[in-house]
């Protein structure tokens, strides 16, 4: 792939450990990461601190028009910026998870997401994970992922990453949210939820972080070499 990027597109229900697979795909093949829904949680954010309605979609379509979004790596940890704020910790909480699930909903947010998604990743390597990244953001994205998890251990792991922030929460609330966040990402009418029909799907439930990076890594050396071959490789 000489003098051509690549875009790798990663998608998955919450929990389903794309956040971090993102992070060490990235990290391991010196690509660019973009957190899209991070985005869509920075947005929800701003909307609940301007007290806007979910539904009220030309209120947060002129919000977006004012936001400024941006990544930085501080200390080998990849911190989220609104508006020069630090707001990494502040849009992780299970209350966010689920205003962002109705927020993202809004065809005006998701419009001016994606419209930023694409200019981000103009003429550079990138990861971008999220829920409609291979389906709707880059449909011909090189490389596509849809990474899954039974509810049950998506639960578990968001309950352990929250309680490792101090965060004193219930298992069985975080369980309840992550279905919850399922059926509302779902069931949206634009853009939902969905899997890419040409993506490659890893369920997780019983697979290391390395397992599944080992796999990931595989799919992208397999990609490159049909680049490089035309597609005639054997």
């Amino acid at each position: 792939m000489a003098n051509e990027t690549m875009i790798i597109a990663i998608d998955g229900p919450s929990g389903s450990g794309k956040s971090t697979l993102s992070q060490r795909l990235a990290q391991a093949l010196d690509f660019v990461h973009i957190d899209t829904g991070a985005m869509y949680r920075s947005v929800a954010l701003a909307a609940q601190h301007a007290g806007i309605a979910p539904d009220d979609h030309e209120r947060l379509g002129q919000l977006c028009r004012q936001l400024q979004i941006r990544f930085a790596r501080c200390d080998g940890q990849e911190r989220v910026y609104l508006n020069g704020e630090d707001v990494s910790e502040a849009i992780r909480t299970p209350q966010m998870s689920l205003l962002t699930s109705k927020i993202s909903a809004s065809p005006a947010v998701r419009r001016a997401m994606v419209e930023l998604q694409r200019a981000m990743a103009v003429d550079l390597d990138v990861v971008l994970e999220g829920r409609d990244i291979g389906t709707v953001v880059f449909p011909d994205a090189d490389v596509k992922f849809f990474l899954s998890a039974s509810a049950k251990t998506r639960g578990q792991r968001r309950y352990e990453q929250l309680r490792s922030r101090g965060l004193e929460v219930s298992l069985e609330d975080i369980i309840d949210q992550v279905i919850a966040r399922d059926a509302a990402d779902s069931a949206r009418d634009h853009a939902p939820l969905q899997q890419a029909a040409d993506a490659l799907v890893i369920d997780s439930t019983s697979l290391s972080i390395e397992q599944v990076l080992e796999r990931m890594l595989l799919r992208v050396q397999q990609v490159r070499q049909g680049h490089h071959c035309g597609g005639r490789c054997a």
